[in-house]
């Protein structure tokens, strides 16, 4: 990969690359060194806008993005202090609005949006690693009296932050395995997707293995049914051996697993303060249906509707930090937050710009399979005999990691350090549901066959 190939989304890759740095013991997953340096990308495409107005927002892309600010604005009027407005239009500004924006303008072409796709792998690969290690030696965060939960370098106050970032790079490598007919592409994508499944495993994350089933599923739907069979049928096999034959935390994971069915037998305390807590912000919106309680109001306004049955808060303990417990400061559920929080023109404002940024992926995905079927028809080939792909890694991947995160928005919402990755997603989401799907193949495509000269003057 040559430098003049990375420079043009160097600063997202930094931004990406920030996050596979170790936390201070005992941080509170505030704004980091990540968050700094997405506000200076953002800063120096403002800068760049109005020097040479290079690549500016198409007025489809500027209305999408920029469809929050309407219910936001009116929820921070809304908040019980100027500053707590102020921080909470910041913060929801950063991750759907201005980050995302910048992504987009950020990637030229098709090889910018892989290098990206590369750079989440690449750090999900460190952390799972780090994860890993936790579970084996005993130093992760505290489950069931045994610190052994992997959170890489988030540590315990943050114990998403890892299972976070593997399923990012592993939905990146479901996509890039699947979209591209580069035997050393899709055999490299495909081992480092198989790998990221142990530490998914080791963190004990339910949100995160239904996000993860339910993208994977829908990835290997978009990339044909005949293929969806093959690979569901490889995965089941590894699972049976991995966890049947070889016991790999077979007891542990299993209790886990069979806990996501007793959400109504026999809920832990972790479901039955959720279940409370999602309670709470419906009778919130009840109260303010139109415009909520205003920015970050849930916490003061929860114990004045939450059930006896919310407990004091959550325990912490291990990877490095000493025994606290950390306080309900959200529902866990961002549907619910929004709706608490800003009310019904928030969450139509907010949400109804992710459905309309999946619309548009999934466009654009059919699009790209209607050429690759043009080109195979046409027998426009690669090296080696293989298709020219038009871009189905890059929909794969777009598409993917949209699903997920809205997936996963059912049991999580925003905050700590991995947050500013939602907003980079956000962002290639956006390119490509916005620009990248129409675009041709780069000259040079990274990590990829080059077409034979031979074959592309034939074309």
């Amino acid at each position: 990969m040559r430098l003049p190939r990375v420079l043009p989304v160097l600063p997202a890759i930094v931004v990406i690359a920030l996050l596979g740095l170790p936390l201070g013991p005992g941080g509170e997953g505030g704004a980091g060194p990540a968050d700094a340096v997405s506000a200076l990308m953002v800063l120096y495409c403002g800068i760049r806008l109005v020097r040479d107005r290079r690549r500016p927002l198409s007025r489809t892309a500027a209305v999408i993005l920029g469809l929050p600010v309407l219910g936001l604005a009116i929820a921070a009027m809304g908040a019980a202090t100027p500053g707590a407005g102020i921080t909470g239009m910041g913060r929801y500004l950063q991750i759907f609005v201005l980050v995302p924006a910048a992504v987009l303008l950020l990637i030229r072409d098709r090889g910018d949006f892989r290098v990206l796709a590369w750079s989440f792998v690449g750090l999900a690969l460190w952390q799972g690693a780090i994860g890993v290690h936790q579970f084996l030696t005993g130093t992760g965060a505290s489950y069931q009296g045994q610190e052994i939960r992997a959170v890489g370098t988030f540590g315990a106050q943050d114990v998403m932050g890892m299972a976070t970032v593997v399923c990012f790079g592993l939905i990146c490598a479901v996509g890039l395995a699947l979209g591209t007919t580069a035997v050393r592409q899709r055999t490299v994508a495909a081992c480092c997707a198989l790998a990221l499944l142990v530490p998914l495993a080791l963190s004990f994350s339910r949100g995160a293995w239904i996000a993860t089933a339910v993208t994977c599923s829908v990835q290997l739907m978009l990339a044909g049914l005949r293929r969806a069979l093959r690979v569901g049928a490889v995965v089941a096999a590894l699972g049976v051996i991995l966890v049947g034959g070889f016991g790999v935390g077979s007891a542990m994971l299993q209790e886990r697993v069979n806990s996501i069915t007793q959400v109504t037998d026999a809920p832990d305390q972790s479901v039955t303060d959720r279940y409370t807590m999602w309670a709470a912000s419906v009778d919130m919106w009840r109260e303010q249906p139109l415009t909520g309680v205003g920015l970050k109001g849930f916490p003061e306004h929860r114990d004045a509707h939450a059930s006896l049955a919310l407990s004091a808060g959550s325990d912490t303990e291990g990877a490095g930090t000493a025994f606290r417990k950390q306080p309900l400061l959200s529902p866990h559920n961002m549907y619910l937050l929004i709706l608490a929080e800003q009310g019904l023109i928030g969450l139509l404002a907010l949400a109804g710009g992710w459905l309309a940024l999946l619309v548009c992926g999934l466009r654009g995905l059919v699009r790209v399979r209607r050429l690759g079927a043009g080109a195979v028809s046409g027998h426009a080939t690669l090296g080696g005999g293989a298709v020219l792909t038009r871009g189905l890694d890059c929909g794969l991947v777009a598409c993917g990691l949209l699903v997920w995160q809205l997936t996963d928005f059912v049991y999580a919402d925003i905050g700590g350090p991995s947050t500013v990755l939602t907003a980079v997603c956000f962002g290639l989401a956006a390119w490509w549901g916005l620009a990248g799907s129409g675009l041709r193949e780069p000259a040079t495509v990274p990590l990829a066959v080059p077409v034979r000269a031979e074959e592309a003057a034939a074309r």
